[in-house]
């Protein structure tokens, strides 16, 4: 799904190849396209909620995964254009983080 892939202090980049058909049978992981898997990790433990996706969104918007016991994200990136988001809320206070997504090579079918 992805190789080489580096998460840095504000950009994604690295290698996402084309998977025909998608990755579920339904919903926005469904269709052909280049798929981003990430798994989050050492978040505040005074989180109350975190939610990540995409910036504009294709549909879906962010999405919560503070109750994923593994806290991972899998999304479509339809154009690297796009920047990758974080929002973390804690009782002070709600962080957003951006990730620029230039760097990050969509293969093509």
């Amino acid at each position: 799904m992805q190789e080489d892939v580096v998460v840095t202090k504000d950009s994604i980049s690295g290698t996402l190849h084309f998977i025909e058909g998608g990755i579920a049978q339904s919903g926005p992981l469904a269709g052909d396209g280049n798929f981003l898997a990430l798994k989050f990790s050492n978040f505040d433990p005074k989180a109350t909620s975190i939610k990540v996706g995409l910036d504009p969104s294709q549909g879906t918007g962010l999405v919560e995964i503070i109750n994923d016991p593994d806290r991972n994200g899998v999304f479509k990136i339809h154009d690297n254009a796009q920047k990758f988001v974080v929002e973390v809320t804690t009782p002070e206070e709600v962080e957003r983080f951006e990730y620029d997504l230039t760097d990050l090579v969509l293969e093509e079918s």
